[in-house]
């Protein structure tokens, strides 16, 4: 329809349907004990990331976050011999980083153990998501639980295309 704003539906039985996704979608949540939710806030400011984006992505992938998957842009690494603060590589140290390098650096260039090479702007959907997947497969880390930490728009597809736990602006991650 043309001019349609996606507004809330008109038809008969809306608020009823409303009301009954309500109850079941809180029907379907469980209530976790205290125990396991101070544990889940303590993973998330161990990881820097607000609570609410860690149990988002939780919840989404049903897996913890174990790798963080970003381009040396996302942490200002922009020459050869740069490096994150002191307090920044502590902090990805607690969850696998996977670096990726985008020339002219190479994957070498970074101070991380896992590193490749960043996907290129004219590569396919598909090689693009071989490239990003094969540093994650080399270390054995499942899909579900990588974090794409995102510097740019094009990176924030990274996600989506590798079929990755959940993506975060990189100004999001909290030091």
């Amino acid at each position: 329809m043309i001019g349609h704003n996606q507004g809330p539906s008109l038809e008969a039985g809306y608020s009823y349907r409303r009301h009954v996704w309500t109850k079941a979608r809180r029907d379907l949540l469980p209530t976790l004990p205290i125990e396991i939710l101070r544990t889940r806030v303590a993973r998330a400011k161990t990881l820097g990331l607000p609570y609410k984006t860690y149990a988002s992505v939780r919840a989404a992938s049903g897996h913890d976050v174990v790798a963080f998957l970003f381009s040396n842009n996302a942490l200002q690494m922009l020459r050869k011999g740069d490096a994150p603060d002191a307090k920044r590589q502590e902090q990805l140290a607690k969850a696998t980083p996977i670096a990726l390098a985008y020339p002219p650096l190479r994957p070498d260039d970074l101070p991380f153990e896992i590193t490749a090479k960043a996907p290129g702007l004219a590569q396919s959907w598909s090689a693009t998501r071989t490239s990003l997947r094969a540093p994650i497969r080399g270390a054995n880390i499942p899909r579900d639980g990588v974090l794409v930490i995102a510097e740019t728009p094009l990176e924030a597809e990274w996600c989506a295309i590798a079929g990755l736990a959940g993506m975060i602006p990189a100004g999001l991650l909290q030091t």
